[in-house]
């Protein structure tokens, strides 16, 4: 296979060791300010940074301030685990995730994280619903296949977030945890009861297989397992996205990495960004196919199952949010995704 990255699974941790201090990161007293971004979610505190002429994205990692680290169980900062595993390190040379060191610091209740990352937002796809041009989306898919080729075969022997735990975190249980501990988030206390609701009456034929996989996800996991794994990103939306003018893939937040299905990146991508798609989905997943077959993977043996089951996967992860929209394109989004989970049934 052309291009493959060997990981060594018994390879060191600490790699890179995580720092005391982002002054000792940078090697410079910092001052830094806040930064706001409309496309996070999640609560992450992030400031911006400027020393000796070179501008920093400072993201602080705590779990009593990120509820996706709660929804996840991310107690170790994976973004930090990736950096000291030397994990990054092997990325492709047309991704760039940006980050240059990590520094533990005391969070509210135990040891936190700050990732230093360069600030890459110039570069960035604009916010907003804007289509992504053509060009870049497939580039992006070119580059999703490169890394899913580089890590191909891979295991996870450093605590990243299990396949069993990857398509349920969005589940009904995630407004219950939040609410039981104060939380206010818009997303998890209110937008996602009040999308699963909705879904069990605008999805009717594919509710009863969601809810139940999201309860015993079991089926979907060894059925997923069976089939090819490599390291995926876990969340390639637009907002976390950017193209260097030399052609190279911006490619942030890696808080939802873990070994799984390949196929499971595209499925989210098609998913999360299909208000700025320049092509229908089905053409998007075809374009990363022949992506793979062009850096070396053979696709015809593995390709229709894990295809089918990935995309039953993240409709257990987003069917909330699209039962959401009221608009005929949102029926047919919705529509769309309902016949996806029933083909994706007929291969547990």
């Amino acid at each position: 296979m052309r291009g493959t990255v060997h990981v060594d699974a018994d390879g060191p941790l600490d790699v890179h060791p995580v720092a005391a201090s982002v002054s000792e990161v940078l090697g410079a007293e910092v001052h830094a300010e806040a930064l706001t971004h409309s496309d996070g979610k999640s609560g992450v505190a992030m400031e911006r940074a400027l020393v000796a002429g070179q501008r920093y994205v400072l993201k602080h990692l705590d779990a009593t301030e990120d509820w996706i680290m709660r929804a996840t169980g991310d107690v170790a900062c994976r973004p930090i685990t990736l950096w000291r595993a030397g994990w990054l390190d092997r990325l492709p040379p047309s991704l760039d995730h940006a980050t240059v060191g990590a520094a533990w610091k005391e969070g509210r209740e135990g040891r936190a994280g700050i990732l230093v990352m360069r600030d890459v937002s110039a570069s960035l796809l604009p916010e907003g619903d804007g289509e992504i041009p053509l060009e870049q989306h497939l580039s992006f898919l070119d580059h999703m296949a490169e890394l899913h080729v580089a890590f191909w075969g891979c295991r996870d022997t450093i605590g990243l977030l299990p396949l069993a735990e990857r398509f349920v975190w969005f589940g009904p249980r995630l407004a219950d945890a939040e609410r039981a501990r104060g939380g206010t988030a818009l997303v998890p206390t209110r937008l996602v009861p009040e999308g699963w609701a909705r879904f069990e009456q605008r999805a009717p034929r594919a509710a009863d297989i969601v809810f139940d996989l999201l309860e015993r996800p079991a089926p979907l996991v060894n059925a997923l397992a069976s089939t090819p794994q490599t390291l995926i990103h876990g969340d390639w939306k637009a907002g976390n996205l950017g193209q260097h003018t030399d052609g190279r893939t911006i490619l942030l937040d890696w808080a939802v990495t873990g070994v799984g299905p390949p196929c499971a990146d595209i499925a989210y991508y098609i998913c999360l960004n299909r208000a700025r798609m320049p092509q229908s989905k089905d053409d998007a997943l075809r374009a990363y196919r022949e992506a793979l077959e062009r850096h070396g993977v053979g696709t015809e043996q593995w390709w229709e199952r894990q295809c089918a089951l990935s995309l039953l996967g993240t409709l257990l992860m987003f069917g909330w949010e699209k039962a959401l929209g009221d608009s005929e394109d949102a029926t047919e989004e919705l529509t769309w995704w309902q016949e996806r989970a029933l083909e994706g049934a007929r291969e547990l």
